[in-house]
């Protein structure tokens, strides 16, 4: 008789959360989002249940330091509408960075996470910050580096 194996399927409450620190100083915008996104999912870990919060909190600092390549700095738009007419309003990545570079970081990792209510629950489990100042440190975030070597 064949010995069946059962796939685990782990509850949000039983999964540990740990906190990373990630410094964006340098960093390319969409590999650091994409590796971020991959932490914050919780694919990184042996007990990744795709329908579960299985992943782990991760606060960004320095997110005004980030780069992009080629010719994105110039050419990236940010696309907003009020909801009146000709309510439309485009906004350079440039301006973004000098404004909000908060929201650079942010929406780069939100487009990478599941478009559900399980997405919108995962994006809270970010925290980004311009400068190098973080709220956090109760937390005791351990430093990850997300540089190809």
């Amino acid at each position: 008789m064949k010995q069946e194996k059962l796939t685990k399927f782990v509850k949000t409450e039983d999964a540990e959360h740990k906190w990373y620190l990630v410094d964006a100083e340098g960093q390319t915008l969409g590999r650091m989002a994409s590796k971020i996104a991959k932490i914050i999912r919780g694919k990184n870990k042996p007990i990744f249940t795709p329908n579960t919060d299985t992943g782990d909190f991760v606060v960004v600092i320095n997110a005004e330091k980030v780069k992009v390549t080629g010719k994105r700095e110039n050419l990236k738009e940010y696309i907003r509408h009020s909801g009146y007419p000709s309510g439309q309003t485009i906004t350079s990545f440039k301006e973004m960075l000098a404004k909000k570079p908060e929201f650079v970081v942010e929406n780069a990792v939100r487009g990478m996470l599941p478009k559900t209510k399980l997405g919108n629950k995962l994006i809270k489990k970010l925290k980004v910050y311009a400068g190098s100042e973080h709220p956090h440190a109760a937390q005791k975030p351990e430093t990850i580096s997300l540089m190809e070597k």
